[in-house]
């Protein structure tokens, strides 16, 4: 070893140089270790704010994909909410919840279901406005295939209660209409039935009574001939001796008499033609003398005025059911199937009921 390199062999003087070159070395030593720290640390501190600004971001971005399907939850929870009972309030407020989504393709599913929950709701009460007007005219065929042709568009799932419960009121509602149209055609066949057989008893009476009146003229007549007979017998003789004795020449015819008995004929509303005819005849000595009597023709009566009927049932003093008809029996057979109805008698509960029958 070189002994100038030796500390201890140095002079005072070169000990003194060495002790402030090592403090310089020293000094620059610990001035870069000093400075690689501070960069060290400053280096750690950007770091820790970028990780911290990359949390930050990905927080706000889990935070916004709850919100939004919190929002789409909330959403769906009220449009299933809407589609059960389609109120206007259900509805509003499901819109409203729609606007606070925002993916595009979830917002526009949504909206779609807005629409049709309106759509459906229009279709359901179309059918209800059609079956109630049908119910109050249930023998009005154009409006049964109307309400028949609502109902039948009701294909949606939610609206199938309603279309069962439309269709059972459409049922009960034709059912009854049929029933008033038998009970109709049954009293109209029975009127027709019950007329013919008027027509024809008349016609079988009106038979016999001219079958009776001329017998009885026959009677008549040969009652009235044979008198005549007997008094033309009788002129021959007279308390044992001829009339003639005392007739110069004369001669002496006895009267004939007849009398036609009287014709009666009717039918249908055909007045009576009523014939009465006397004839008498007297021949004596040398002069003759006939008496007629006239005959008397009844007049004819046709056209009687027909009476009409009116069946009516009313709701709180307002007449919401009417039909008329040609016979009180049709009449009576209408207001008794209305009134028994359903929908009347659902009507009752709540409401004044009144019904008759009167002359239109």
């Amino acid at each position: 070893m070189n002994k100038n390199l030796n500390p201890l062999n140095w002079t005072k003087k070169q000990q003194i140089i060495g002790g402030a070159v090592a403090i310089v070395l020293i000094g620059g030593v610990t001035t870069g270790i000093v400075n690689h720290a501070n960069h060290q640390a400053k280096v750690r501190k950007i770091e820790a704010l970028k990780n911290k600004k990359i949390k930050l971001c990905n927080d706000r971005a889990e935070k916004a994909r709850k919100l939004e399907k919190a929002n789409a939850a909330d959403s769906k929870k009220l449009l299933d909410i809407a589609e059960k009972n389609p109120t206007d309030k259900n509805i509003k407020l499901a819109e409203d919840s729609i606007l606070k989504v925002k993916t595009a393709e979830v917002k526009k599913a949504f909206d779609n279901q807005v629409v049709g929950i309106k759509n459906r709701v229009k279709l359901e009460n179309e059918a209800k406005t059609a079956v109630s007007n049908y119910q109050k005219d249930a023998m009005n065929q154009d409006k049964y295939k109307t309400a028949q042709q609502a109902v039948s568009k009701l294909t949606s799932s939610y609206s199938k209660g309603l279309k069962d419960s439309l269709n059972k009121q459409l049922a009960v509602s034709k059912k009854q209409a049929d029933d008033v149209t038998k009970a109709q055609q049954a009293k109209s066949a029975s009127d027709s039935k019950a007329k013919t057989a008027d027509i024809n008893k008349q016609q079988s009476g009106s038979t016999e009574a001219t079958n009776g009146n001329s017998n009885n003229a026959n009677v008549a007549s040969n009652t009235q001939s044979t008198a005549n007979n007997d008094v033309a017998s009788g002129s021959n003789s007279y308390g044992g001796g001829s009339q003639n004795n005392y007739s110069q020449g004369g001669s002496n015819t006895s009267q004939n008499n007849t009398n036609s008995g009287s014709s009666n004929q009717g039918q249908g509303n055909s007045g009576q033609n009523n014939s009465n005819s006397n004839t008498n005849t007297n021949t004596g000595g040398n002069g003759s003398n006939t008496n007629n009597n006239g005959s008397n023709v009844g007049n004819n009566n046709n056209n009687r005025p027909q009476t009409r009927y009116v069946g009516w049932v009313s709701v709180d003093g307002v007449r919401r059911y009417s039909q008329t008809f040609n016979t009180l029996g049709e009449a009576q057979s209408y207001v008794d199937a209305t009134v028994n109805s359903a929908e009347v008698i659902n009507l009752g509960f709540e409401h004044s009921i009144r019904y008759g029958v009167e002359p239109a």
